[in-house]
């Protein structure tokens, strides 16, 4: 399913459970899910077979943000990253935490910037800083063609 198929049909259940979600809205805890950015960054299909991508989040003027490694890709499978797709400010560290779900995974950048160790046990974690400015692509070596598959987009915003 495309990404703006998939915004569509996400859009499309909020306004028809808008009523409930405003009678909710009153009592409901704080959410750790930050908005997603109002324009996406050209991803260039790199999300294409992601099911759990949702947009990207908004984490830009946080000093550390995390991303939880094997959540449910919404196929029955632990392939994923949560979120999948995160915006950060220059100077942010990343810690990918693993959930100990979906067996063992890394963190491999596409462009080789980095690589964790395999962990397969909840709560080991690995981190990096981005420094500059640009979109970095990663993934899991052994569930990659499977949709796992994440982006760190760093920007000015």
């Amino acid at each position: 399913m495309s990404r703006d198929r998939r915004s569509f049909l996400r859009t499309s259940a909020l306004v028809a459970t808008g009523g409930v979600a405003t009678l909710a809205g009153c009592s409901s805890d704080a959410t750790d899910s930050p908005p997603t950015l109002p324009s996406e960054p050209d991803y260039g299909g790199w999300f294409d077979g992601v099911e759990n991508d949702e947009g990207t989040r908004d984490y830009t003027g946080q000093g550390e943000v995390t991303v939880e490694v094997g959540v449910p890709a919404g196929d029955g499978t632990d392939f994923a990253f949560g979120p999948p797709a995160i915006a950060v400010s220059p100077v942010t560290t990343v810690r990918w935490e693993w959930t100990g779900e979906g067996g063992s995974h890394d963190v491999v950048a596409a462009d080789g910037s980095f690589r964790s160790p395999w962990h397969h046990e909840a709560g080991a974690t690995f981190s990096h800083q981005f420094e500059e400015t640009g979109l970095v692509r990663y993934y899991c070596e052994a569930h990659r063609e499977l949709g796992m598959r994440g982006a760190v987009y760093v920007t000015r915003q």
